[in-house]
């Protein structure tokens, strides 16, 4: 009878066996050291461990190494090491110092899935957090990105967003080394990610396999690696995730497309939430016709801007609007002319004023404009004849000629008030002079103690 060798029971181990000298070189590894390490056991005899962990770890390996060789017991060590194709692993380690030989003996256990899993997990907390925490898109953006670097490389990154009503595409996040950010196009002007969000589909191109169906790269230079990845909405395709590698170090497989389909679920929820939320802030803050913004926001920001003013002792200004006779505008052609003339009047009093002031619109035919870091109490008039001057043409409706004045009252703080309410109710009441006067003119208020100041007619001093 043939008898039976006993199996070498470390070679049967799935956790590596390491030994290694003072200065980390190899002596001993287990067979499991390649499924791990990738590397077969002859090709790192002589070699140094600490060759092949991650340079983020080497520091702190290196601490341990000594801790160990010292005589202390290491029992749950984690650091990453570089496999021979180039993939990261994981490993936990347990260690102790053998005196009689002067070496290292120590064992590998490969957490790599536990990690990828907890790292996953974390990233979609992560960007999940974000949805609700971030104040705009491209801030949630960034946030996207930083988060998908610590799973993947993601040097170059990028999100298009597809307009379904132009049918364009643009890049409101675009981090590339290589090139700027593109200018909203047609989709089809970009075969990639028009390729990507039209089908609905995962696109991965490498040098080693090109897929058949794939569109042709127009730019240059051409990265190594593109990595598009849909984002699926019950909407539809709402956009595409980009990634670009233009080196080996940068290299997309099989593993990292699935990785960032699973991730791009919740990217897409969290860009449907922040848009929500934005269309929802818009909605309270601006007024839906004119998208000027409504009385609440003109409330807040006179408030801050008197703050400012009184801190930077600079004058504030504002003029208080109303149409001349814009009812009759209502009756003659029908309100979806009056509302097509109330945002023609936004858009003129707009180009009056500088990017910095602010154009509201309070209600029915009434705007308020209000003009900071003032010095001079002109600057309101000037600003109140350049609306009069711009209204002495008239307004084009769909063909309708129709001409239009303003009634204006201005007020000034510190002149006629120190807060709000004051300075609009005498804004109000100078407007309501104007109009009493017969309109197409300005008042100013008159200060406290005093009569009324003087009056503008058609952008002219009376």
């Amino acid at each position: 009878m043939t008898a039976i060798t006993p199996p070498n029971i470390v070679d049967l181990l799935l956790d590596a066996v390491c030994i290694v000298k003072t200065d980390s070189s190899i002596v001993y590894v287990s067979p499991a050291f390649e499924r791990i390490f990738g590397y077969a056991p002859e090709e790192v005899i002589g070699k140094r461990m600490l060759d092949m962990v991650h340079p983020e770890d080497l520091a702190a390996t290196q601490s341990q190494a000594r801790y160990v060789t010292e005589g202390q017991l290491q029992l749950h060590f984690e650091n990453r090491y570089v496999r021979k194709d180039g993939q990261i692993a994981h490993i936990r380690w347990t260690a102790r110092w053998v005196e009689e030989q002067q070496v290292r003996i120590a064992v590998a256990h490969d957490i790599t899935e536990r990690k990828h899993t907890e790292s996953l997990q974390a990233a979609i907390y992560s960007i999940s957090e974000a949805a609700q925490a971030a104040e705009d898109l491209v801030s949630l953006f960034a946030h996207i990105h930083q988060t998908i670097g610590t799973l993947l490389p993601a040097s170059n990154f990028s999100v298009a967003l597809h307009d379904r009503l132009h049918d364009t595409v643009s890049f409101p996040y675009h981090v590339n080394e290589r090139h700027p950010a593109p200018a909203p196009r047609p989709l089809d002007a970009d075969a990639l990610c028009s390729h990507v969000i039209r089908n609905g589909q995962t696109l991965l191109i490498t040098p080693d396999s090109l897929p058949p169906t794939a569109p042709p790269m127009a730019t240059a230079p051409r990265p190594l690696y593109w990595l598009g990845v849909p984002l699926h909405t019950q909407a539809g395709v709402l956009g595409a995730l980009v990634l670009q590698g233009y080196s080996e170090e940068a290299r997309y497989g099989d593993r990292d497309k699935e990785l960032l389909q699973f991730v791009s679920t919740q990217v897409a929820s969290a860009i449907e939430r922040t848009q929500m939320r934005k269309r929802m802030q818009h909605m309270a803050q601006y007024d839906q016709l004119t998208h000027l913004p409504n009385r609440q926001l003109f409330l807040d920001r006179l408030k801050t801007a008197l703050t400012r003013a009184q801190r930077d002792e600079t004058l504030l200004s504002l003029l208080f609007i109303d149409l001349d006779r814009f009812k009759e505008v209502n009756d003659t052609l029908g309100h979806a002319m009056g509302d097509l003339l109330l945002q023609r009047v936004a858009q003129r009093l707009l180009e009056c004023v500088r990017a910095s002031d602010t154009v509201a619109r309070l209600g029915g035919d009434e705007f308020v404009v209000l003009l900071e870091s003032g010095h001079a109490a002109e600057q309101a008039t000037a600003v109140a004849e350049k609306i009069l001057s711009t209204f002495t043409q008239p307004f084009d409706l769909d063909g309708h000629q129709v001409p239009m004045w303003p009634s204006i009252g201005i007020a000034v703080y510190p002149d006629h008030g120190g807060d709000e309410s004051l300075l609009l109710s005498h804004a109000d009441a100078a407007m309501y002079l104007s109009k009493k006067g017969g309109g197409n003119q300005v008042r100013i208020a008159a200060t406290p103690g005093r009569t009324q100041q003087g009056t503008l007619q058609s952008g002219a001093s009376h």
